[in-house]
């Protein structure tokens, strides 16, 4: 699996498996597919009530640890000092793990609290509790906004990126202070599939329009963490590194960009 070289070193598998609203046995069963189809990369978050199931995935791979990069994140309520230490003991702990490789704050809850938030997260950082830290759903105001009082960068945005939304701008910010992007939903939640523009592209290099969507970003550097609990479509997900797009395919690609979000905008997060 191709990696990204993060900014303190680290590096992150550009294609991982997302598990947003995977439970129980369904979140089990894929992560532990996942893992034996060749992925290291596991995404997950405290509010998505999984991380004792992906525990158990994990635990019965066989792979060692130290093989595995595991990201979790902060939820809302938790933000804060000492309520971040609580919470990401408790993520270790359902997780099973001495260490977490990735750890975001989940949404901006305002300056005071990221601040505050980011304070423990560099303390677990400097301690080895954490491999890399950043954040998740942050516009550009608001990771300005956190460097002027964090001590270790960001490495990592987390955010919506899909050929509707192809997030441009926000990576060639993030990119000028050393930040990668990673892709959530970056099939559009099953939007592209309606499209006959990347179905024609897909048919003309052999590959699934899932393929195109996926390799659109990554050869833009993204991280993408496509979510699936099908194992043919879990192990198909990563078959993309023989996938050429040309410019004609991405002209087309681009005449899809419509600035829709599918999800909260970081700018209106109530909960």
């Amino acid at each position: 699996m191709k990696k990204v070289l993060l900014n303190n070193g680290v590096e992150i598998p550009i294609i991982g498996l997302g598990t947003f609203k995977a439970k129980g046995e369904e979140v089990y069963t894929a992560v532990k597919t996942a893992i034996a189809n060749g992925y290291t990369h596991i995404d997950t978050a405290m509010i998505y009530g999984n991380e004792k199931e992906i525990n158990r995935a994990i635990k019965d791979s066989g792979v060692k640890r130290e093989n595995l990069f595991i990201t979790t994140k902060l939820w809302n309520s938790d933000q804060g000092y000492e309520s971040t230490k609580k919470a990401f003991q408790k993520s270790l702990d359902d997780l099973g793990l001495d260490y977490i490789d990735l750890y975001l704050i989940h949404w901006n809850k305002g300056i005071e609290n990221s601040a505050e938030s980011w304070k423990a997260m560099e303390e677990l950082y400097k301690d080895g509790k954490i491999k890399a830290i950043g954040v998740s759903n942050f516009t550009m105001y608001h990771i300005e906004k956190l460097l002027e009082t964090a001590l270790v960068k960001p490495a990592v945005n987390q955010v919506e990126c899909h050929i509707g939304l192809p997030q441009y701008d926000l990576q060639k910010y993030c990119e000028s202070k050393g930040i990668k992007l990673t892709a959530y939903a970056p099939m559009q939640a099953g939007k592209i599939f309606q499209s006959d523009e990347l179905k024609a592209i897909a048919d003309k290099h052999g590959k699934s329009i899932a393929h195109v969507a996926l390799k659109f970003l990554v050869d833009r550097g993204i991280i993408v963490i496509p979510k699936s609990v099908k194992t043919e479509r879990i192990i198909s997900n990563k078959d993309i590194f023989d996938l050429e797009l040309d410019s004609e395919d991405l002209k087309v690609i681009k005449s899809l960009w419509n600035g829709k979000r599918l999800y909260t905008d970081p700018d209106n997060c109530y909960f």
